[in-house]
């Protein structure tokens, strides 16, 4: 059965920090290093939807099978046309196809925004998310080494862009 694809909401924050969480103090994927707070996951996800940029959620069954959101990419104003995508799946629901059902609609979400290219920032390796990117047409862009230091060690990053 496919997952329901849906605007996330202030109550998805408790099960939204559960699956981020996950990310943050077991993979190098998410640069934060501290545990997302539920109070501060349902501010982020209002502060996205008062922008109005799209945050949505992929249910499964009821449970939440992940995530994905977009962002500003820069402040300046110059910058407003282009947007940063971001994309999480409860672990446990990898490789059951909700992240490109997830994904398509989030960036069918940012080109009714009129927004001309999507960045898509990745933590290296990571080839699972390589792979969506390149799938739904992104190109990569930009390589950075050793930005990042979590769990002892330095991390590259990639940005792969979709111009829409």
């Amino acid at each position: 059965m496919a997952a329901l694809i849906r605007t996330a909401n202030k109550g998805d924050a408790g099960e939204l920090a559960r699956i981020y969480n996950h990310y943050v103090t077991a993979t190098h994927m998410s640069f934060e290093t501290e545990k997302v707070p539920v109070a501060e996951m349902a501010r982020r996800v209002g502060e996205t939807l008062a922008m109005p940029l799209p945050w949505l959620v992929a249910e499964q069954t009821g449970q939440v099978a992940g995530f994905a959101f977009a962002a500003r990419w820069k402040s300046r104003d110059a910058y407003r046309y282009v947007a940063e995508s971001s994309i999480y799946l409860d672990p446990a629901m990898i490789g059951c196809g909700h992240g490109l059902r997830l994904y398509t609609a989030l960036i069918d979400a940012i080109r009714d925004l009129s927004v001309h290219s999507v960045i898509g920032v990745i933590a290296l390796p990571n080839e699972p998310s390589i792979s969506l990117h390149e799938r739904l047409g992104f190109r990569k862009c930009a390589h950075f080494e050793q930005v990042g230091y979590k769990h002892d060690r330095w991390i590259d990053v990639g940005y792969w862009q979709l111009l829409l």
